[in-house]
C-alpha cells in the first residue's frame, strides 16, 4: 500500500512538472525567438506625419496581468508604429476595428469586420506597413490580438 503511494505521488509530482515546463515553454519560447524591436530613431522616424495618434493602456477590461499593453500609437497613411511595451505571447496580430472594443467577446462580435495589417513580432514597439488600399478614417481602433489563443492584448482608440 505504501509503496503504490509513494509511486502514485512520484507519478504525480512529474506530470505536475511537465505540465508546468511545458506552461512556461509556452510563453517563455516567443520570448526566446522575438527579434530586436525597432530603435527610438526608426520610431519617430515612422510617427512623423501621423494622421492619428492613440494608447495602449493596461487598464482596459480585457487586459490582465499576462495580456497588456502600453505605449504610443502612431498612425500615418503608410504605417502604424507602437512606441511602448506588450506583453509577450505568441502568433499577436495588429487589427483595425470600426468600433472600440476592450476585451475578446467584444472583439470576436466584429472581428469579421476588422481588417487584419501584420504579425506584430516584437514586443518593444513594432513598425507594421499599411497595406496599400486602407483608409484609417474607416476604423476607429487599433488592437493587438493573440490568434493562437484567441486572447485579447490591447487596443487603442485613435478617433
Amino acid at each position: 500500500m505504501l509503496k503504490t503511494l509513494r509511486k502514485f505521488i512520484l507519478v504525480g509530482s512529474h506530470l505536475a512538472m511537465l505540465g508546468i515546463g511545458f506552461a512556461l515553454g509556452i510563453y517563455m519560447l516567443p520570448i526566446l525567438i522575438a527579434p530586436k524591436g525597432p530603435d527610438q530613431a526608426a520610431l519617430v522616424a515612422a510617427a512623423e506625419g501621423a494622421m492619428f495618434r492613440a494608447e495602449f493602456r493596461r487598464d482596459l477590461k480585457g487586459s490582465d496581468f499576462f495580456h497588456w499593453g502600453e505605449g504610443k500609437v502612431s498612425l500615418t497613411p503608410q504605417r502604424i508604429a507602437h512606441e511602448g511595451k506588450l506583453a509577450p505571447g505568441p502568433d499577436y496580430k495588429l487589427y483595425l476595428v470600426k468600433t472600440f472594443v476592450e476585451d475578446e467577446a467584444e472583439f470576436l462580435a466584429v472581428k469579421s469586420e476588422s481588417r487584419l495589417i501584420g504579425d506584430v513580432k516584437t514586443f518593444n514597439g513594432f513598425i507594421l506597413d499599411l497595406p496599400a488600399g486602407i483608409d484609417l478614417a474607416e476604423y476607429t481602433t487599433v488592437l493587438v490580438w493573440c490568434e493562437t489563443f484567441s486572447e485579447f492584448i490591447s487596443a487603442a482608440k485613435y478617433r
